[in-house]
């Protein structure tokens, strides 16, 4: 069995308080998701038994609105999907800190790699957030077109 004093593992903990840091801010970025993602299918879903329930003119504008319902719950279901993969990579930064301060390796490398794709996944999930947010506004747009 390796065994590590404290006097090591305090410098490897002390690493790993960043991720964790990472973890707790992406965590609320992905409440943030799941709520919106939440509304669009209930959305989704009134409108689409409005439509089912409603009239010939508005069967064609509950149409649209459910389809840019659908588009935003496509874009928040990958953006939710990519935060997540950025908390995997994180977790996968914490294992690996102390796998190599258990070893006694160098793993600066691994370290690097997994830091660069969970900010990748990080800034893809937002950038997905914010097109979805614009996206809202087209919803917003239909629903209060006049005759609706």
């Amino acid at each position: 069995m390796v065994e590590m004093s404290v006097n090591e593992l305090v410098p490897v903990l002390q690493l790993a308080i960043g991720p964790v840091i990472v973890i707790s801010g992406v965590g609320l970025v992905l409440l943030s998701m799941t709520n919106r993602y939440g509304r669009a299918i209930d959305r989704s879903r009134h409108l689409a038994e409005q439509r089912r329930a409603g009239g010939q003119g508005r069967i064609q504008r509950l149409t649209a609105q459910i389809d840019v319902l659908v588009r935003r719950a496509r874009l928040l279901r990958q953006a939710i999907v990519l935060a997540s993969a950025s908390l995997l990579f994180v977790a996968f930064i914490i294992i690996a800190l102390f796998v190599m301060a258990l070893a006694k390796l160098d793993g600066g490398p691994v370290i690097i790699a997994l830091f660069v794709a969970c900010m990748g996944s990080l800034v893809g999930s937002l950038v997905l957030f914010m097109v979805d947010i614009n996206l809202s506004l087209k919803a917003l747009d239909l629903d209060i077109e006049p005759g609706n």
